[in-house]
Formats: structure tokens, C-alpha cells, sequence
């Protein structure tokens, strides 16, 4: 019979990063607000998650990645919201702000959880913050959670 791993939501004794995108924080704050909510009802102490405020999404990869090399975090969360303008802009911020996350969970063998909304509208945005298609910090909290309990698992076998 095959051994089946699964991760969980218990966040007790986890430490977390949240790096959250200042650029478009009437999306942003709700996300934090609900990701922190998850991680610390589901038993992450306060004094165990750090939130980190950078400019913009795109600024996000680089604080991800010194949160990472670090080695103190068992999850890093992701936070931002790229809106389209007029412009192109926004897909290539988006765009380039996910390559570089993936290659930070990549590099260093740690959960950095993307939730980088990318919208055509800010009342897409604010759909997925919170109205009515739920909060993705609240999705990202529990994907940090199960994929970091996940890679204990994986290290335990």
C-alpha cells in the first residue's frame, strides 16, 4: 500500500514571513489581515510571523529571498496586487514577480506561497480580498501551513 502524506493545517510551532506589497493596499491590508487571522487560529504564535511592506509586487522577490536564505522560516507568504492600466505594464510586473517566486521555493527548498492577484479591474481585485470570491490571504495562509507540514514529511521519510 502506498504511503500517503498529507499536510495539514496545524501552524503550532511554524514560523512564517509575509512579504506584502504596499502599491494597491486597499487589496493588500485585507489579504494580510486574513492570512494572519488563519495562521494564528490555526496555532502560529503572533511573535512567529513576521510581515515585511515593500513598494510594490515586484519588489516582493527580492525580500522573499533574503527571508529565505535566512533558513529561520518554515513558509514565506507572498502578498500583492497588480492591477491592469492602460499599459501592458502590469502583465510584465506580474509576470516577472511570479518567475521570482517560484524561484525562490525552487532554490531554496521552502513554501513561497504566490498570491499576487493580477486583475483587469480593481473590482476583480477586491472580489479576492476579501468580497464576494472569498480572501486569497486567507488561501495562502492554509497553502503555507499544508505545503511546509508536507516538506516535513517528506525530510521524515
Amino acid at each position: 500500500m502506498a504511503h500517503v502524506h498529507e499536510g495539514g493545517d496545524d501552524a503550532t510551532g511554524m514560523y512564517f514571513a509575509i512579504v506584502v506589497a504596499r502599491f494597491n493596499d486597499f487589496i493588500t491590508k485585507p489579504m494580510l489581515a486574513a492570512c494572519l487571522a488563519i495562521l494564528e487560529e490555526r496555532g502560529a504564535a503572533s511573535t512567529d510571523i513576521d510581515v515585511y511592506w515593500v513598494p510594490g509586487a515586484f519588489e516582493i522577490p527580492v525580500v522573499a529571498k533574503r527571508a529565505a536564505h535566512g533558513g529561520h522560516y518554515d513558509a514565506i507568504i507572498c502578498l500583492g496586487a497588480v492591477i491592469q492600466g492602460e499599459t501592458d505594464h502590469y502583465r510584465l510586473v506580474a509576470d516577472e514577480t511570479a518567475r521570482g517566486i517560484a524561484s525562490i521555493a525552487l532554490e531554496y527548498g521552502i513554501p513561497c506561497i504566490f498570491e499576487v492577484l493580477a486583475t483587469p479591474t480593481a473590482e476583480l481585485a477586491v472580489a479576492r480580498a476579501g468580497g464576494e470570491s472569498g480572501n486569497k490571504g486567507e488561501d495562502a495562509a492554509y497553502a503555507a501551513i499544508e505545503t511546509a507540514r508536507v516538506l516535513t514529511a517528506v525530510r521524515e521519510t
